[in-house]
């Protein structure tokens, strides 16, 4: 999968809008995620109001770069699935599905924290109007890259243990 050998993350876009069905392919690669106890506790804003996007960017000191994309997609969890504990392990591995599409699809995004820092959990809250029972997990900023970056092999043979 050369997708994971091209994969880096990108802060500056295009001013080029991303397509409905581009928009759709990421959530539909976000949402083929595995989940602990197949729970799925994932839910996902798609943002491209620029006024919106810099409120969120303001969420985070690390989330700036929001501003200027054409696409943000807030990842939540939700706090009734029935496994909790998992669930941001979950979103987690649906955030890694969604980057790796974004790049087969000629895109670059990059994954901003939110959780588990408080502040920035209650700032997204506010600022999408959250129901109760979701907790925002992280922002991904996405978009056409106006800057390649070369990806960087970090295999580390130092870090592999075998067991016998």
């Amino acid at each position: 999968m050369n997708e994971i050998f091209r994969r880096v993350s990108v802060r500056r876009f295009q001013d080029r809008p991303v397509g409905g069905e581009k928009t759709e392919l990421l959530l539909r690669a976000a949402m083929a995620a595995p989940s602990a106890g197949n729970q799925q506790p994932w839910e996902f804003y798609v943002v491209t109001n620029r006024m919106r996007l810099g409120e969120l960017a303001a969420c985070s000191p690390y989330a700036g770069c929001l501003k200027n994309a054409p696409l943000g997609i807030v990842v939540c969890c939700r706090k009734d699935c029935p496994i909790p504990e998992y669930a941001q392990i979950d979103c987690s591995a649906a955030i890694e599905n969604l980057l790796l599409e974004a790049v087969s699809q000629g895109l670059r995004a990059v994954w901003l924290g939110v959780a588990p820092l408080a502040e920035r959990m209650e700032a997204a809250r506010q600022v999408l109007r959250l129901p109760e029972h979701l907790d925002a997990f992280a922002f991904i900023a996405c978009g056409y890259p106006a800057e390649e970056r070369p990806w960087q092999d970090r295999y580390d043979p130092a870090r592999v243990h075998g067991i016998s």
